[in-house]
């Protein structure tokens, strides 16, 4: 069953083109002989509910122009195609790609100018026809947080981002430090800004199921006062410290800054305990290290 959070009282209305179903989504996949791969991380969702939901979530306007990566068959492109300017969808899949325009034009006949697809990696996209303000999409699990990465560092326009991934990946997005799940794409999200989960989704809204529950999660980009330059020095130090979760930082970022001592003269700079482990920085801590760090390698 999925779940949402409960709709607030003021929320947008959805404006509709002709969804797919269970039902259309498979005789669609059966008419292009394309059978959904693990490769790719395809499970395409089948539940109209869902995409309505995903859609209002996305606090999307009419003069937004929404990144979609892996629009699939098209369930969330005909959702999105009716309440925004213009759907960029990055499609790796040629098969789904060359299919996409003909199942807009069948089913939002007066949108099919609004969209355009790319057939390309999403991992390998520097530059796209528009300036995004918003990424939307049910992404592939395998290959979640490193396109979400790269799309923020690529374009700057983007304000805000919701995507659906796997449960546990969501949680590990939005944890904030101490917690067990705290990790490396915590704390490289909020670096770009606000990340929050926006509801769970269950297995049986996709074909084929998946065996894991899936999430929502909200990034809304903030102005950081960090220097844009130190970002590189700073994700290095929190793959080092994170590499290495049960050393302490004294230890673990060996890899990065150097011998003992020079970390240890670096952490203490920086206002850093060097017996702390990298689970108990908040982003802040990390930028504090990396603005210490660059004085001296």
């Amino acid at each position: 069953m999925t779940e949402f959070p409960e709709a607030a009282v003021n929320e947008p209305t959805v404006k509709e083109s002709t969804l797919l179903g269970a039902t259309e989504i498979r005789a669609l996949a059966a008419s292009l002989n394309a059978t959904p791969t693990k490769k790719l991380g395809q499970n395409f969702v089948i539940d109209p509910n869902t995409v309505r939901r995903i859609v209002t979530q996305a606090h999307v306007s009419a003069s937004d122009v929404v990144v979609e990566i892996g629009p699939g068959l098209g369930s969330l492109t005909l959702a999105l195609l009716p309440n925004v300017a213009k759907v960029l969808a990055v499609e790796i899949d040629p098969v789904l790609a060359g299919a996409l325009p003909s199942t807009i034009a069948l089913h939002a006949p007066n949108l099919k100018d609004n969209l355009t697809v790319i057939n390309a990696d999403a991992m390998r996209i520097t530059e796209l026809p528009v300036a995004p303000t918003h990424l939307v999409a049910n992404l592939p699990y395998n290959v979640s947080v490193p396109v979400v990465l790269h799309f923020l560092e690529t374009f700057p326009s983007l304000t805000e981002i919701l995507v659906m991934v796997q449960a546990e990946v969501a949680d590990r997005m939005a944890a904030g430090p101490g917690s067990k799940i705290y990790g490396v794409p915590s704390v490289k999200m909020a670096w770009y800004g606000e990340v929050t989960k926006a509801g769970s989704v269950g297995r049986n809204v996709f074909w084929p199921a998946p065996n894991v529950d899936s999430g929502l999660v909200r990034l809304v980009r903030k102005e950081r006062d960090f220097d844009p330059e130190l970002r590189e020095l700073t994700f290095t130090i929190v793959d080092a410290a994170f590499g290495q979760r049960r050393k302490t930082l004294r230890t673990a970022l060996g890899s990065a800054l150097g011998s003992p001592q020079i970390v240890e003269g670096i952490l203490r700079d920086a206002g850093v305990d060097p017996g702390l482990r990298g689970e108990q920085l908040s982003l802040q801590d990390f930028v504090a290290i990396a603005q210490q760090a660059k004085k001296v390698i």
